[in-house]
């Protein structure tokens, strides 16, 4: 099919961008991309869709998801991370079902599709929400992801002892043993759509004994993992009290470092553990509506960018943001580091866009597949409509898209040369049911545990 006469924004080398433009998707790859006069002489009976007033840039990679929590969105709003993740989050997702994980899995994809995500990183699934449920709903979707499972041995986080709850507590065994099962049975699945990897607990929760033998077995598959690191303050207390290291340090002693290892929050870092991840070409994936909502401080993103980190973009879940909405978090990406530095030349709309397609691919190591339009790559691609009153005049279509809009814009989705949603309606998911189904098994959870998330104003 050729789509012709969107403004493309392609994120390939060169940075181009095509005012008129016009793209073919042959099976699931681009078989080209360029000035609509071109590409409409070269490919004369293709099928043709006109986007004339559209936008088209490469499917977004969210690098930082937590599936499970999508139905427990406002579950926890307004509290400090430590309360917010002991008293309201765990609880919840320690009484979960498989079909739990399943309903909520299936309510976050519908939203990162709507909202322009083809491709995300799960940042490490319990083994009570059932992975190969969340697997096939992947499948079933025809989105890409890198589906992690969690590693622990220790009930602990950070200076909070025993915080975790009965229910989302595993053995060396279930979590890392079961990972190994998971990457057997579904990396490579879907097409090559789904990786499988390891999402350990943040230090605290994982001995460093056991750091080390899932980063041997991951290393000897080739498989990918994130890890959430000084996200807060006592993250980096707990390593220094405990280990004497500051947090990449610590990464770096137990083999948490490299072009295979996400880094999610990366907050209370120094320039040492900069010049480690700069060293070592680990990623770091940037939340900044999270941090922003859990009052957990700023990532130093300039400085990480001065060094040549790769630095990409994470929503993270529905709790600590509420949204999974990537196009929306690209403009806090821009605005937050200009208003902590009083510099607002700092992290310019182009740089937020690369952190959410092109770094974002690198991350997981799919930069040669997605990421950007380029010919041979995989026809992973949105379009957003410009012809709405908050989008014009449109000049400069980047900063139109980073500054203006949001995934209420998206107007069509594509994966794999795949429409998963046109103009507007998803295909691959009953979104009405969805909804439905997550509102039931919601409310269940909430009266099982006695948690109250409704307003603090009266409800009449």
């Amino acid at each position: 099919m050729l789509l012709n006469g969107a403004t493309i924004i392609t994120v390939d080398p060169g940075r181009r961008i095509f005012r008129r433009g016009a793209l073919v998707a042959r099976a699931d790859r681009i078989a080209a991309v360029g000035p609509a006069d071109e590409v409409l002489r070269a490919y004369p009976d293709e099928e043709q869709i006109d986007l004339a007033g559209k936008l088209i840039i490469p499917g977004l990679v969210d690098t930082h998801v937590h599936e499970a929590q999508a139905m427990i969105r406002d579950c926890a709003d307004d509290m400090a991370l430590v309360q917010w993740l002991c008293e309201r989050v765990w609880v919840l997702q320690g009484s979960y079902d498989h079909e739990d994980g399943v309903v909520s899995a299936r309510l976050c994809i519908a939203e990162m599709l709507r909202s322009g995500t083809t491709t995300f990183l799960e940042s490490g699934l319990a083994h009570r929400y059932g992975f190969d449920g969340v697997a096939q709903v992947v499948v079933d979707t025809g989105i890409r992801a890198c589906l992690t499972k969690k590693v622990m041995d220790i009930a602990t986080y950070a200076t909070q002892d025993n915080a975790m709850p009965m229910g989302l507590r595993e053995t060396r065994e279930e979590s890392l043993l079961t990972t190994l099962d998971m990457f057997d049975r579904w990396d490579g699945a879907a097409d090559g759509r789904i990786h499988v990897g390891f999402g350990p607990r943040t230090p605290g929760g994982v001995s460093p004994e056991l750091y080390r033998e899932m980063v041997s077995e991951a290393r000897s598959r080739g498989m990918e993992i994130t890890m959430h690191l000084a996200e807060i303050e006592a993250d980096r207390q707990f390593l220094r009290q405990t280990y004497q290291m500051s947090p990449v340090e610590f990464a770096r002693s137990v083999g948490l470092v490299g072009p295979d290892v996400v880094l999610v929050h990366m907050v209370w870092i120094d320039d040492q553990d900069i010049r480690i991840l700069a060293e070592t070409g680990t990623s770091v994936s940037h939340n900044p509506s999270s941090n922003s909502k859990l009052g957990s401080g700023v990532c130093p993103v300039p400085k990480l960018l001065a060094a040549g980190v790769n630095v990409a973009l994470g929503c993270d879940g529905g709790p600590s943001n509420n949204t999974y909405d990537l196009l929306a978090e690209m403009k806090l990406a821009a605005l937050v580091h200009k208003a902590v530095s009083r510099d607002p030349t700092v992290v310019p709309a182009e740089t937020v866009l690369e952190m959410a397609t092109i770094n974002g691919a690198k991350a997981l190591r799919w930069e040669h597949e997605i990421g950007s339009l380029e010919v041979g790559k995989k026809a992973d691609l949105v379009v957003v409509d410009r012809e709405r009153a908050h989008m014009a005049p449109g000049l400069n279509p980047v900063s139109s898209l980073v500054y203006a809009s949001t995934g209420a814009d998206v107007d069509s989705v594509m994966v794999d040369g795949r429409w998963l949603v046109r103009d507007g309606r998803l295909l691959t998911i009953d979104e009405e049911r969805a909804v439905a189904q997550a509102r039931e098994r919601a409310g269940r959870l909430y009266r099982s545990t006695g948690i109250d998330p409704g307003p603090r104003w009266p409800v009449l």
